[in-house]
């Protein structure tokens, strides 16, 4: 058995969780709604206010779909009530981020800014502090999302290991390499 996928989910106040006989789990949140298909083999149950999973064999694949779809309706349970953030920054010198609704204008460098559609799921805010680097936040329910979009964003001006300059997460550590060291001939 999976140890993650024995632990039950706590279901809060105002929280619905439906389960409909194809294994589609449906979560209804204050803040939203988000729906998840689970694999057949998994049996689902609701007992006193918590959603069980059971894995009906101890078979390696089971063990690992077991522990999975707890995990990703752990997250649209925390999705619903609390919701995700994720901030990134932007370290260079004349890097830039500016949105306009849910289109997003990053200068980072290249000769032409680029323009990235952000899915209307998430609500995306940018500002420029002085003295600060520049910073996005990324806000939604679906934290799969939220992280498929933070990543796209930084795949554009990775970190690189000199300078650090590039898009990284809030408190992402870079690990930082020696540049080449001045030495004369003998």
């Amino acid at each position: 058995m999976s140890r993650i996928g024995k632990k039950p989910i706590a279901i809060p106040k105002g929280v619905t969780v439906d389960i409909s006989k194809n294994n589609l789990v449906t979560v209804k949140g204050p803040k939203g709604t988000l729906t998840q298909q689970v694999d057949v083999d998994i049996k689902l149950g609701m007992e006193e206010g918590e959603l069980v999973l059971e894995s009906p064999t101890n078979q390696k694949r089971h063990k690992a779909l077991h522990g999975l779809y707890r995990a990703l309706i752990a997250n649209m349970v925390e999705g619903v009530t609390n919701g995700y953030e994720r901030k990134l920054e932007l370290v260079g010198v004349g890097f830039k981020a500016t949105n306009t609704g849910q289109v997003l204008e990053l200068s980072l460098g290249y000769s032409h800014s680029i323009y990235m559609a952000v899915p209307s799921e998430i609500k995306v805010a940018t500002e420029t502090l002085k003295g600060k680097a520049p910073a996005i936040t990324l806000q939604g329910i679906d934290k799969q999302l939220i992280g498929q979009v933070a990543a796209k964003i930084q795949s554009l001006r990775p970190p690189e290991p000199y300078k650090g300059k590039g898009v990284k997460f809030e408190n992402q550590a870079i690990r930082r390499k020696a540049g080449k060291a001045a030495g004369g001939k003998k």
